[in-house]
């Protein structure tokens, strides 16, 4: 699959795209942050986690938002409060600009005044409500109603310009997540590639660390660059065990099987079968790897030497 940016630049997606899909939404269903507005698809509650997570970490949202559906249960409730307790709850929880209270509060009243108390389900419909742009009505949208497009926000551009080199372009980003996204899933994918930026794509990369889903495909993986549109500068690992498990990587997407040493004279330059950095270095990597599941090591027959290949 390829497309083209707006400067005319070439990107690609990989061809095996629903393995790559298959393997982060097992990532994501396997193990994820446990935050209390995953674990309902009501649109009211999740609007109300969507303006509160604007400019503000995660983990100081969920008292708030707890408290705040516990005083307003309902936008019924919303629309019947004094405006100016909604923005009184605002100011004394620290959640930021007071208008996003105001809107809100005018969302709720639009609901019960313009809808008959039921929410608007598609992108479109829900920016009609006051304050609501297109990056929360789509978030409502995928996370309520299993109804939105990708959704496009600082984590995902990171995670698509690392893994697959998508040009730092707004449209090309746009472009990619939704090709990325499988048809009729974006309330499980939107969550879970955000969550893939959220902890293991993050500024300072943790692939090893978290299990990254995608480090087989990942360019950024593979070449040790882990620069992103909003990290400037790369990280400083030049030598280090993470880049050469990259390499690996890298090495055999490009050959699919080599024999040890082989691979080992492709990855470093100094590598030396008998060496410091020779058989029994490279062994333990390709071991490591192996337990992550992206590497299968195998003797041939002949001359029992050992065998790397790529496990797809």
């Amino acid at each position: 699959m390829s497309e083209r940016d707006a400067d005319g630049d070439d990107w690609s997606l990989p061809e095996d795209l629903e393995a790559v899909q298959n393997a982060l939404i097992d990532w994501y269903e396997g193990d994820h942050r446990d935050f209390p507005w995953r674990r309902t698809d009501d649109p009211y509650a999740i609007l109300v986690s969507e303006v509160m997570s604007q400019q503000t970490q995660l983990d100081r949202v969920v008292d708030a938002w707890e408290e705040f559906l516990e005083r307003w249960p309902s936008t019924a409730d919303l629309a019947a409060a004094d405006r100016a307790d909604v923005v009184g709850f605002w100011t004394s929880h620290s959640l930021g600009y007071n208008n996003r209270a105001k809107y809100l509060h005018e969302s709720a009243t639009q609901i019960e005044g313009e809808y008959d108390g039921t929410f608007p389900e598609t992108p479109d419909e829900l920016q009609e409500l006051m304050g609501v742009g297109p990056y929360t009505a789509n978030a409502v949208a995928s996370f309520a109603f299993n109804e939105g497009d990708a959704v496009v926000d600082t984590n995902v551009k990171r995670v698509t310009y690392r893994a697959f080199s998508i040009p730092d372009d707004d449209s090309a980003f746009e472009d990619a997540a939704n090709d990325l996204m499988p048809e009729g899933e974006s309330r499980v994918w939107n969550n879970a590639i955000m969550e893939l930026g959220g902890v293991a794509c993050t500024q300072t990369p943790r692939c090893d660390e978290v299990g990254c889903p995608w480090r087989e495909w990942c360019d950024a993986y593979a070449s040790g660059d882990f620069t992103a549109p909003d990290v400037p500068t790369q990280p400083a690992f030049e030598g280090s065990r993470r880049q050469f498990r990259g390499r690996v990587i890298g090495t055999l997407r490009e050959y699919d099987e080599l024999e040890l040493d082989t691979l080992g004279h492709r990855i470093r330059v100094d590598y030396a079968p008998e060496g410091e950095y020779g058989r029994e270095w490279l062994t333990g990597l390709l071991e490591d790897l192996e337990s992550d599941g992206l590497v299968a090591l195998e003797r041939t027959e002949t001359n029992a030497e050992l065998v790397a290949r790529l496990r797809r």
